[in-house]
């Protein structure tokens, strides 16, 4: 993968770093969204706001700015000072822990450039997903956009598409740091038809990731804390069938973020059935991790309900989800055979 060996332990903590601090910044931005705290900085201050208020005079100006939003006049409306800070710190360490990771992979990237280390590949695959940073600051004020004018949140839709270029980005160095890690050139595209229920199991779950955005976005959560059932019903009972299908409806994200979540279980059992029919014990222990995770992650959602969204078990879900998506991504590298 490199062209020069000398920087084989550099560029190999540098992946490991870059994939850490990614996996961070997902779970800081959940927390982000469960404390409402993503709108507490109405400015993008692309070159500024690097440091926090440093002054009685700054805090007001920037509480100032909140309290002409919908989310304060119409939800938070009486908040102190002080309150303001505890939202705004989750927002500020957000936005700084963004700006660290840019910093973090463009200079050492330049600089491997520069000096010629990487081959032409790798060379192509990292510039995407530099190209997928840079972008994501542009869609994470697109997001907090949406929530500064008419609404009191952001738009679950651009919640999830912010959601889904994190992993995308994570997903990406994951694979790298498995081929510099194992010393070869795996595709993570690989259009045959080897390991096809594998393949659809890791779909399925980029659509949960896209679903759990809509329900976090749309605080469907909120409603029907109880399971199996949804209060006593399988399909939710406030919801027509003439309009069942609306992806701005709460109850109806809910019960696809529910019904997803039991295609990825069979669909589980069901790849962990054929890889031991078929003694594929190389597999064994990928499977038998990926699958553990899959079972901690429903009981978390079910903990999350009933618990009615008790933020430790809703925090502990979604970074349960970024230990899910790697263990997916090593069972697939795992699968793949030259």
């Amino acid at each position: 993968m490199l062209k020069n060996k000398n920087y084989n332990t550099i560029v190999y903590i540098w992946l490991i770093s870059l994939s850490i601090l990614v996996g961070l910044i997902i779970i800081v931005g959940g927390l982000t969204r469960l404390t409402d705290s993503g709108l507490s900085i109405t400015e993008w201050e692309l070159f500024g706001g690097i440091l926090p208020p440093m002054s009685p005079d700054e805090w007001v100006n920037y509480f100032k700015a909140y309290q002409k939003i919908p989310q304060y006049l119409l939800l938070n409306n009486g908040m102190t000072l002080n309150e303001f800070k505890y939202i705004f710190y989750w927002e500020y360490a957000h936005r700084l822990l963004a700006r660290f990771i840019g910093i973090f992979f463009l200079i050492p990237f330049l600089f491997f450039i520069y000096i010629n280390v990487f081959k032409k590949e790798i060379k192509i695959n990292l510039t995407k997903i530099l190209f997928l940073i840079l972008a994501q600051g542009t869609i994470g004020w697109y997001m907090v956009k949406s929530g500064l004018v008419e609404n009191t949140s952001v738009s679950h839709y651009r919640l999830s598409i912010h959601l889904v270029i994190a992993f995308t980005i994570l997903s990406s160095l994951f694979w790298l740091l498995l081929n510099f890690f194992y010393r070869c050139e795996k595709k993570f595209l690989q259009f045959n038809q080897n390991q096809t229920i594998l393949k659809i199991l890791l779909i399925f779950i980029f659509i949960q990731i896209i679903l759990g955005a809509f329900v976090s976005g749309l605080d469907a959560g909120q409603i029907y804390q109880t399971w199996p059932l949804m209060n006593q019903n399988y399909f939710p009972n406030d919801l027509e069938l003439n309009n069942f299908f609306n992806f701005n409806q709460p109850s109806f994200v809910q019960f696809l973020h529910r019904n997803i979540a039991y295609i990825i279980f069979f669909l589980s059992i069901y790849l962990g059935f054929s890889i031991f029919k078929k003694k594929e014990k190389f597999l064994y222990f990928n499977f038998l991790v990926f699958f553990s995770i899959i079972l901690a992650q429903i009981v978390l959602g079910i903990s999350v309900l009933l618990s009615g969204v008790n933020i430790y078990f809703a925090s502990m879900h979604q970074i349960t989800s970024i230990f899910l998506v790697t263990a997916v991504l090593k069972l697939y590298h795992s699968s793949i055979k030259f």
